[in-house]
């Protein structure tokens, strides 16, 4: 049995290294020519699925330079999921080709969206038994298959064989449920995958919050959905172009048009770029009479005339390869098809990641239509910083008047910040000042944060001294949404007297931090052994009339005990019990085992003894995260997406019940 399954493995990889050894010729001198080649024969492909021409699609794939790349993206481009699945079929006939893992995840997601779920089974149950060389899957990528295939069975079996795996689960696993959940209208069942993300100690991201946001919106609720989003910044969660794009739809759809106004506001400073799919939206809310709001996103959304269609080409030759690549195949296509061209930002990015002469010449003859669009996505999905640098500076001059505009003038300078390229920056920064144009606040907090994780916490103090100027005026929260990101880029860079000389600022300009705030200055200076200075800080909060949450005392109990003071640790178990609160699980070990090692036995039984006298278990995790998330914060979301749908439920009941009598 071993020997066989040996054999099938040299024979795969036999196999494999035949066709790399098809595609190790390489006739192009540099990475954008080998790019401009592939995206050709993808937009060749892409016209000919849309046609009705199989035998110039054979002729094309028996091209040995249509490779795994040109493949994958050639079925992820198909016009529908038959068209695709035509075009696998055909691709077995071809002798040189062999699937590989870009190729078997394409076609697998082609099979979840057509809702192919037999086909889908049959494909997953061939990479687990190793049919295809050097594919595997995970469990998230299992659960994203069948979620898009609509089978709810397959995707509660893997992610429960998850759960029990042993490995942390992602809280992307948690979003594929509960969206599959909502999509399937079990709300009580989206709702209490939601309890389970909080309840298990997982961090919700923007994806759980977009679930929320669009069951909310798309069952009637908008007024629950935007409280959810509004709160969004006070939990330190990115809003979205999605999240905006339902609400506003939403809102739309009954005519409360002020509430529009005031997204579209929003989104400006938060510097999201809309896309063409608010159109209709933005045309209702013009009729309706806010032409000067909606003029600007309008013209933006406008179809770019430069950009011509695709047509039709098979084969190449060298000259063709530095051909502009709107412009290089037939125009009039076939079957008179027409196409935008094939683009991938993230696959252009990496073929400029070395900024070679010969790429740049190759990029310039190509006479790419450059839009703000397109330019940010590229700048997104460079890995160098210096080539996007050099990137961003060569675009500025190209032909075709393209103008650096805010959103990409803010995508630079964070990619900048986070590689700690502080004079870079504060270049932008200056002409940004000179230019006077305003960035969003949301920008000026990513490069404090970053410039936490570069330990430049010069460079983060003077960019927060210049926010007011670069950014106008900001409400009280994004004030302090501001202060905080400087109090924990200082305690990163191990500026403690810096950190507490802005925190005294803070307060002195009326500005009062949250229970995040407070619970990842206590942490610090507990882990630094500095105590009278995290007692400090806990009178500072019982002053400033909050009240400290759960996790805030499990934050101050972790601190105290790797800070080998166990006695101050049980002083807050004793408060947080007071206040008829209890430590999850993790915590109270913790807490007995630093009393125990310290000597103090009898504390630590009693400890014990108290938990345990408790008619519930100890919770598995406690509510809240360090500098982003509060316990009360976290329930007030739980709190309106529950409430909202209990309400429903009760409605529904209650009208079951009236039916019958």
């Amino acid at each position: 049995m071993y020997i066989k399954q040996f054999f099938l493995k040299i024979s795969l990889f036999n196999n494999l290294m035949q066709q790399t050894r098809c595609f190790s010729h390489n006739p192009f001198s540099d990475k954008i020519s080998l790019y401009l080649h592939r995206a050709r024969l993808i937009d060749s492909i892409r016209v000919i699925l849309r046609s009705n021409s199989p035998r110039s699609l054979i002729s094309l794939l028996n091209d040995p330079s249509v490779d795994y790349f040109v493949v994958a993206n050639a079925l992820r481009s198909a016009p529908s999921p038959d068209s695709a699945l035509s075009l696998n079929e055909i691709l077995k006939t071809i002798p040189h080709f062999r699937h590989t893992p870009a190729t078997i995840r394409a076609l697998a997601k082609i099979l979840a969206k057509s809702q192919r779920k037999a086909e889908l089974k049959s494909l997953v149950d061939d990479i687990d038994a190793g049919k295809f060389w050097n594919v595997r899957v995970n469990f998230v990528d299992l659960m994203k298959w069948h979620a898009a295939a609509g089978d709810l069975e397959s995707v509660l079996h893997a992610w429960n064989r998850y759960r029990v795996s042993g490995k942390q689960v992602s809280i992307e696993a948690y979003n594929i449920v509960m969206r599959l959940y909502v999509l399937m209208g079990k709300d009580s069942e989206a709702m209490q995958i939601f309890h389970k993300i909080i309840s298990e100690g997982a961090l919700p991201n923007s994806r759980t919050y977009t679930v929320v946001i669009e069951h909310l919106a798309n069952s009637g609720k908008l007024d629950s959905a935007i409280k959810v989003f509004t709160m969004l910044p006070l939990l330190r969660i990115r809003r979205t172009l999605r999240q905006y794009s339902v609400l506003v739809e939403g809102f739309t759809s009954i005519n409360r048009f002020d509430v529009v106004k005031s997204l579209l506001d929003e989104m400006q400073i938060d510097g999201i770029l809309p896309v063409r799919a608010m159109q209709l939206s933005l045309q209702r809310m013009r009729e309706a009479g806010f032409i000067q709001e909606t003029d600007e996103f309008l013209r933006g959304m406008l179809p770019d005339e430069r950009i011509k269609n695709v047509g039709f080409c098979v084969g190449s030759s060298d000259d063709e390869d530095e051909e502009n690549v709107d412009q290089s195949c037939d125009d009039a296509g076939v079957d008179g098809v027409r196409l935008k061209p094939w683009l991938d930002p993230r696959a252009l990015a990496n073929a400029l990641n070395n900024w070679d002469p010969n790429e740049v010449l190759a990029l310039e003859e190509a006479n790419f239509i450059w839009t703000t669009r397109l330019v940010c996505k590229i700048l997104r999905n460079f890995n160098s910083p210096k080539a996007a640098w050099e990137f961003f500076c060569w675009v500025a001059y190209q032909p075709g008047g393209f103008n650096h505009d805010i959103y990409t003038v803010q995508r630079m300078m964070t990619l900048l910040a986070r590689h700690g390229h502080v004079e870079l920056v504060g270049k932008l920064l200056l002409k940004i000042r000179r230019e006077d144009i305003r960035l969003p606040v949301s920008t000026i907090r990513l490069i404090i944060d970053f410039y936490g994780i570069s330990k430049n916490a010069d460079a983060a103090l003077k960019v927060f001294h210049d926010a007011e100027s670069l950014c106008g005026p900001m409400s009280k929260l994004y004030l302090m949404l501001l202060y905080s990101s400087l109090l924990r880029t200082l305690t990163k860079c191990g500026r403690n007297a810096d950190a507490l000389d802005v925190l005294e600022q803070m307060f002195l300009g009326g500005i009062c931090p949250d229970v995040p705030t407070f619970s990842g200055l206590m942490y610090h200076f507990a882990l630094e052994g500095d105590f009278k200075t995290v007692q400090k800080l806990f009178m500072m909060v019982r002053q400033s009339g909050l009240e400290p949450d759960a996790y805030m005392l499990k934050v101050l109990i972790h601190g105290y005990c790797k800070g080998e003071r166990s006695a101050l640790a049980l002083r807050v178990f004793e408060d947080m019990r007071s206040l008829n609160l209890m430590p999850d699980a993790a915590t109270k070990n913790l807490l007995v085992k630093s009393l125990w090692t310290e000597g103090r036995r009898r504390e630590a039984a009693s400890v014990e003894e108290r938990c345990n006298e408790t008619n519930n278990s100890l919770p598995s995790a406690l509510r809240g995260h360090l500098w982003t998330t509060s316990s009360a914060d976290l329930t007030r979301v739980y709190d309106i997406y529950s409430n909202t749908f209990a309400t429903v439920e009760g409605q529904n009941l209650q009208m079951e019940l009236g039916s019958k009598l």
